[in-house]
């Protein structure tokens, strides 16, 4: 039987057992903060289990693409491990238990018209204390006790060892089905899990009976392919042979099984396809959390294919046989095959210039360990090599071996726990703990949300909850007045926008009879919507009637934004292309943050381009519409529809555009908009900058604060032309020779040859726009490194650097050259040593430097110190003296000190070189008699 027809064949049945097949959830569950990636099927369904929410279904079978990095290190070594794999799985929620479980799971697997393997061929195994399963086993299904295994809580009891090492919360027995094929090792396929207890405190008599018991059960369909196959591994099944091939041949070598080589294509061929579904999703290669496990990934494979002889990239040419494997099952992995590609492409050309030295140094710990007789590996230089260039602590530990040296895992773990490695290791952690979040979910279920039509109505106080967490609480009543007091309230219905999909929380008032309490903030968890505040009078009681009213301004100007977002989206596809899709956003009060997938920084004129089209999508006054649909029909449609985003059916589509069969953008989205794009009023680009590889961020205002930010632009732009005397179309050009002159006289004090002063001359005719003012300000910026309404401020600074480095300049000319041969004319002989103290006016701290280190080479022993004055308020210092002086007790610091105290300053530094400073340069001639007395009497003269 093929995997496709597995899967299908799984679901098809339990559907015909009144299961309601439910899509796989994406592969990185941003609600569950509990996890990395999704590592099992029951996943999605923690609320479920719990009651938190209202079910629409009691039975669901689902596929689930799941990922699990726990195990490692087992990838390609062992015939079952992967990290991306399938889990078929059948969910009941208070409704059937064991009976039905065990009996569905002996049908699925024994039927002919299902999969037909021959009993004797499977066996079972219950805990040890769960006679109720072993009883359905033995006496209705007729499987006899020898094939029944009964096994203690570290195997059959979910969490694992869950009765005496908790934690507490739901558990449950479970009975776990092994098939032996001819030939073949027994094998576990299939896990059914029984929630029926809660786990309450030490044992003995800590399991407490559910009143609502349920079923989680998960089969692998890669090892049941394997075994229904009858192949050595799950390597070599149909969708994962073709991608085994397809690396063996970029590779250069043939695969067997029983191999090195073989082992390495195996790891190769599961890399790249975890990789391809994350990437698919828009999880990519980075430095934290999901993207951090997607580049471990991507590097251990690339060190594979390294090993195998590859030099250049080769995971990228294997991600349409990835593809082809899996369409049938995951269609939209065709839409981004050459975004998936080129993201892998990166990430390992990255790699592949950094592999030898990692390994070189590697080489050099291995000698140093030799030179120090020291036998174990250093798990924080491990960790440190790691971090820094990459090289994942398997294959430091595989070269450890072959020089026989052991590796320092406990060290290493410590050392990348204190870097903040998140690996991933997260699988069942499905029952939290209860909070009072929880149990009003419970209790409610969730929170009618009204607001997309009105912004505000009458509701009921249906909790409150007093305190920080974990000491938070649910209380009856509430009357301590003041911000310091933190209350979050939950209503039976509310107006109020729950932070989510970027847009963040309504503020607002709730008005009772006796007291009115101001919300700060409005969050979702679950369906709930929590409104978070303090009470400004009276005495907030639960079950009071309430009016909530939402501040109307404040969503308006958030709404502002949030359609801006819209448009925008649209603007970069246009532009960009289809791979510039939305990676995240936050939108506030007419302020926007938008991520957006794109390899390389948008240019200046991209960008402007995509800034002028938003404007015309604002000025065109186009209907904002939104409706409630079956999700095919939006798909139908053309919605877009985000990679790595779980739609609820129906959805929310949001449609802006001439009339709605025209629309230019059309997105599922649950926040609140417009109703015409003229409403936003005004939008600006404020920044376009990287956030990671591949992700770029586009910061942006709209409505007030982007006509404030216009005016502010104008005015920067127009001042900073002013101060250089050119039209603001030139300014960038004029700051440019303005830094050019800056350079040039700072070379010329250090004794280099002077250009001159610049000419700005104005090449621009006629008005300046607003956009020709806001790219000239942009790139005049990006030369001063400064923020747009920075500039006019800085250019004023470089000017008056200008005008000192031309005053001292002028002191130098007029002084005449600066040469070591010119102060030794005026050199001193004490007490064997040649002793030079002058003024170099004009010239630099590393001028002064530089002159004192000519002079040492020139004539030792010596001792040089120099001064140097800046303006009516500066003196600068700087000591040196030759090495042969120093031996004998001579310190410049110390030489320094009393000097720079007659100019009414200190300072010190290096017997060898000191530097120090002063407040009173008129004070400059008794501090050179300062010097050079002291001179003599720290050399005895």
């Amino acid at each position: 039987m093929k995997t496709n027809e597995l899967r299908e064949k799984y679901l098809e049945f339990f559907e015909s057992k009144g299961h309601t097949r439910v899509a796989s959830d994406v592969l990185v569950p941003t609600w569950d903060p509990s996890v990395l990636f999704t590592p099992a099927g029951m996943n999605q369904f923690k609320d479920h289990f719990l009651g938190k929410v209202k079910l629409d279904y009691t039975r669901a079978t689902t596929c689930q693409k799941c990922m699990r990095t726990g195990d490692i290190d087992n990838v390609g070594r062992t015939p079952r491990h992967h990290t991306f794999f399938e889990m078929l799985g059948n969910f009941s929620f208070g409704d059937y238990f064991k009976r039905e479980a065990i009996h569905w799971a002996w049908e699925f697997l024994t039927h002919k018209e299902w999969l037909g393997l021959p009993e004797d061929t499977l066996t079972v195994t219950v805990y040890k204390d769960d006679k109720e399963a072993a009883d359905i086993w033995h006496e209705e299904i007729g499987l006899p006790t020898s094939r029944i295994s009964y096994e203690d809580e570290d195997e059959n009891f979910w969490p694992a060892s869950a009765p005496s090492q908790g934690p507490d919360g739901v558990c449950g027995p479970c009975s776990e089905i092994y098939y032996t094929a001819p030939g073949r090792e027994e094998l576990e396929i299939w896990n059914l899990v029984f929630t029926q207890f809660n786990r309450v405190g030490d044992p003995p008599d800590n399991l407490r009976p559910l009143p609502s018991k349920n079923i989680d059960t998960g089969m692998g369909l890669e090892r049941t392919a394997a075994a229904l196959q009858n192949v050595e591994t799950n390597f070599h099944i149909d969708t994962l042979m073709p991608i085994v091939q397809a690396a063996a041949e970029v590779c250069g070598v043939k695969y067997k099984y029983a191999s090195e080589e073989g082992r390495r294509l195996r790891r190769i061929t599961d890399h790249v396809r975890a990789c391809a579904f994350a990437v698919h999703e828009n999880v990519y290669p980075g430095p934290q959390k999901e993207k951090y496990v997607v580049k471990r990934l991507l590097r251990r494979a690339v060190l594979d294919g390294h090993q195998l002889g590859m030099r250049e990239p080769f995971l990228c040419k294997l991600v349409p046989a990835v593809v082809d494997a899996m369409e049938d099952a995951y269609p939209e992995l065709k839409e981004t095959t050459k975004r998936v590609s080129d993201v892998i492409a990166k990430e390992e050309a990255n790699f592949f210039g950094t592999i030898d030295g990692g390994l070189s140094r590697i080489e050099a710990v291995f000698d140093e360990m030799r030179r120090d007789n020291r036998l174990k590996v250093d798990g924080g230089v491990a960790a440190d090599l790691y971090q820094t260039y990459g090289v994942p602590p398997e294959l430091f530990e595989s070269l450890a071996a072959e020089h026989n040296l052991a590796f320092d895992w406990p060290g290493y773990q410590h050392a990348m726990a204190e870097h903040g490695e998140a690996s991933g290791k997260l699988t069942h952690t499905v029952m939290g703990a209860k909070g009072p979040i929880d149990s009003l979910k419970q209790a409610l279920h969730k929170t009618e949300f009204v607001g997309y039509d009105a912004l505000e109505c009458e509701a009921t106080v249906a909790g409150i909850i007093a305190g920080v967490a974990p000491d938070d609480h649910l209380c009856d009543s509430m009357e301590e007045v003041g911000h310091e007091h933190l209350v979050r309230v939950v209503l039976d219905k509310t107006p109020f926008y729950g932070e989510s999909g970027g847009q963040v929380g309504d503020t607002g008032q709730l008005i009772g009879k006796d007291f009115e309490f101001e919300v700060v903030d409005t969050q979702k968890d679950g369906q709930l919507f929590v409104h978070a505040g303090h009470l400004k009078s009276g005495k907030l009681v639960g079950g009071a009637t309430v009016k909530a009213v939402v501040d109307a301004d404040r969503r308006e100007a958030i709404a502002r934004a949030h359609s801006a977002t819209h448009l925008l989206h649209h603007a970069l596809q246009k532009h960009l292309g289809s791979h510039a899709q939305q990676q995240g956003s936050k939108v506030d009060e007419d302020w926007l943050r938008f991520d957006f997938t794109n390899l390389s920084p948008v240019g200046a004129d991209e960008l402007a381009a995509i800034a002028t089209d938003v404007k015309a999508y604002v000025e065109a006054g186009a209907p904002v519409e939104w409706e409630t649909l079956p999700l095919a029909e939006a798909r139908r449609q053309g919605a877009m529809m985000l990679f790595g985003e779980k739609y609820p059916d129906p959805v929310r589509m949001v449609s802006m555009g001439p009339i709605a069969a025209d629309a230019f953008s059309r997105e599922l989205c649950g926040g609140s908009h417009l109703t015409n794009t003229a409403q936003v009023a005004s939008f600006e680009v404020l920044s376009e900058e990287g956030v990671s590889a591949g992700t770029r961020r586009i910061v942006a205002l709209t409505g007030k604060r982007a006509e404030s930010f216009v005016a502010d632009i104008e005015q920067a732009a127009d001042s900073a032309a002013a101060t250089l005397g050119v039209s603001a179309g030139d300014l960038a050009t004029a700051v440019g020779s303005l830094l050019e002159q800056q350079k040039s006289l700072k070379k010329a004090i250090a004794g280099g040859g002077h250009s001159g002063a610049a000419e700005y001359k104005s090449t621009s005719h006629g008005a300046t726009t607003h956009e020709q003012k806001k790219i000239a300000l942009g790139e005049a910026a990006r030369l001063l490194s400064v923020g747009l309404l920075d500039v006019p401020d800085r250019v004023e600074a470089v000017k008056a650097e200008i005008a000192s480095l031309e005053n001292q300049l002028a002191e130098r000319e007029e002084a005449g050259p600066l040469s070591a041969d010119s102060l030794l004319e005026e050199a001193q002989t004490v007490a064997g040593a040649t002793v030079v103290v002058a003024e170099t006016r004009g010239a630099t701290p590393d001028m002064m430097r530089k002159l004192i280190d000519a002079v040492r080479q020139k004539t030792q022993p010596s001792a040089i110190l120099l001064a140097s004055t800046q303006g009516d308020d500066k003196v600068t210092l700087v000591a040196g003296i030759t090495k042969d002086l120093q031996d004998k007790g001579f310190s410049a610091g110390k030489w320094i000190g009393p000097v720079a105290k007659a100019v009414g300053g200190g300072g010190g530094g290096r017997p060898d070189m000191a530097q120090a400073g002063g407040k009173q340069p008129d004070k400059l001639p008794e501090a050179l008699a300062v010097a050079k007395q002291t001179a003599a009497e720290m050399l005895g003269g």
